[in-house]
């Protein structure tokens, strides 16, 4: 019996430090964000959920003009396409985890590949940057490095 418990407890240390670093909640710094082309948004905040072997994400963000957008998706660390609802730029995400801090997306629109993420959360845990190449909603080439901090 004492040997069930060992590996019990064994199996609940492997579970908790496999944990996601993205879960939560979060905040655009974006004094701290930089935006190819401009400008940058007013504000943006963005909740993480775990589910089983991957995420699920939702957020806002406010635009220069006042604007609101938003988008979510339920997705996996499996490299498949899923469905993205609320964006008019693309409608899969694939993700792909690269570490325990790290994670690359591909953002496709009817099957192609429209913008590519790197999404990194700093060792302590409490800043996360996502770096986003591609086009912008005017077709305009971009490159954003978005700065968050936790909630």
């Amino acid at each position: 019996m004492p040997c069930a418990k060992l590996l019990g407890l064994f199996a609940l240390a492997i579970t908790l430090s496999a944990a996601d670093s993205t879960i939560g909640a979060w905040k655009l710094n974006v004094a701290k964000s930089k935006y190819s082309p401009g400008p940058p948004p007013q504000s943006g905040t963005v909740t993480y959920e775990e589910i089983a072997d991957g995420i699920r994400r939702s957020g806002e963000t406010i635009a220069a003009d006042g604007s609101k957008t938003s988008f979510e998706y339920t997705a996996k660390y499996d490299g498949k396409e899923y469905p993205v609802k609320g964006s008019d730029l693309f409608d899969t995400i694939v993700l792909k985890r690269v570490s325990d801090r790290t994670v690359e997306a591909t953002l496709k629109k009817s099957g192609k590949d429209v913008s590519h993420a790197r999404r990194v959360v700093s060792k302590e845990g409490k800043t996360m940057t996502i770096s986003t190449t591609g086009k912008n909603a005017k077709g305009q080439k971009m490159h954003n490095v978005a700065f968050y901090e936790k909630q």
